[in-house]
């Protein structure tokens, strides 16, 4: 089987009709924060039990197609010593791994950022593939404000997305092509707008020099949103309609899904605006589809507080969202589902 084979094969096993992805990549800084709420130390047999209840959570084969891991994920187990990859792959969803390694300041752009981790990369991935990984995730982050990101913002974030997408296809993984325009702020709809339709502009031009194969990517782009501090509040067609129609102007039809990031919404908001998107727009040319962390994770974690006597719990309030999403994957979803069991 040739690499193109390979890549075809895992991105068939990654969009399927009512599925999208789980992010379960939290960084340590980040996880101990999602923790801090409960009372849960971050230590690695915490995350471990953690990450272990939701590959098992029964059921959610039919809503979630593929997770993505942080590393030392890769290293754990079940409760029953499975490997939580191999645990994954048996239940028919694929393995991921993010692979970055996390942001900095972009010199000589005051108030943008860049994302570390290329170096070595080639190495790592391989490692990865031994684990049992099958596609990867890079993210770069645009903050919001009158002049950012920068011109040499924009470009220096696609060139690192484009590298990396590069050598992933190299080595056999499929790129999640992230880059996450941020909801901090108190820019207005039309201000984010203008900046997503950069960002993918700059990204897919990147894309196209590196000699990316569009039809063997993912993207997780960001919603069309307001920043959060923006006083007017938008309702889930009007993001919608907005996001629809940067991702017309800037997404190539070759890309075959779109895997949004939450971004700051609320669980019930990220379902909703999926939905507006899938019943307004069904015909679109790519699957639109979810890659959420907190939207799907925050009830579990409020379900589970860090108690074995509450995993049972926590497995079903991550089930209950898995399928709504899956119903919003359908454009199915109505508000009145939330109150169901």
């Amino acid at each position: 089987m040739g690499i193109e084979d390979e890549l075809q094969g895992t991105i068939d096993d990654m969009i399927k009709p009512g599925k999208g992805i789980l992010a379960a990549d939290e960084s340590l800084p980040t996880i101990a924060k999602r923790f801090a709420p409960i009372g849960v130390e971050s230590t690695a047999e915490n995350r471990r039990r953690y990450r272990s209840l939701l590959a098992t959570a029964p059921g959610i084969e039919q809503f979630i197609s593929g997770v993505i891991l942080f590393e030392e994920t890769l290293e754990q187990n079940t409760e029953d010593g499975t490997p939580i990859p191999r645990h994954l792959e048996n239940r028919g969803i694929v393995p991921g791994i993010k692979v970055d390694q996390g942001k900095t300041d972009l010199p000589n752009a005051p108030g943008d950022l860049i994302t570390r981790g290329l170096d070595g990369l080639e190495e790592r991935l391989r490692k990865y593939k031994s684990q049992g990984a099958r596609f990867a995730k890079w993210r770069e982050v645009y903050p919001v404000s009158a002049s950012n990101p920068t011109a040499l913002g924009l470009e220096a974030n696609a060139e690192m997305l484009a590298r990396y997408a590069a050598v992933c296809q190299q080595e056999g993984f499929v790129p999640i092509v992230e880059p996450e325009v941020l909801i901090d702020g108190d820019h207005t709809l039309a201000r984010c707008f203008e900046v997503v339709e950069a960002v993918h502009l700059a990204v897919y031009h990147a894309l196209y020099r590196h000699k990316v194969i569009p039809e063997l990517t993912v993207l997780k782009p960001s919603m069309v949103l307001p920043g959060k501090a923006h006083p007017t509040r938008v309702t889930p067609e009007e993001v919608a309609e907005a996001t629809i129609k940067v991702l017309r102007r800037t997404v190539p039809a070759a890309v075959p899904s779109i895997n949004f990031l939450s971004g700051g919404q609320s669980p019930e908001e990220a379902t909703a605006t999926l939905n507006a998107m899938n019943a307004a727009w069904p015909d679109a040319p790519w699957e639109l589809s979810f890659s959420y962390a907190r939207a799907l994770q925050g009830p579990v974690l409020e379900a589970w507080q860090g108690k074995a006597e509450n995993a049972d719990a926590a497995r079903q309030a991550f089930l209950k969202r898995a399928r709504l999403n899956g119903a919003a994957r359908r454009g199915e979803y109505s508000p009145a589902m939330e109150k169901e069991s």
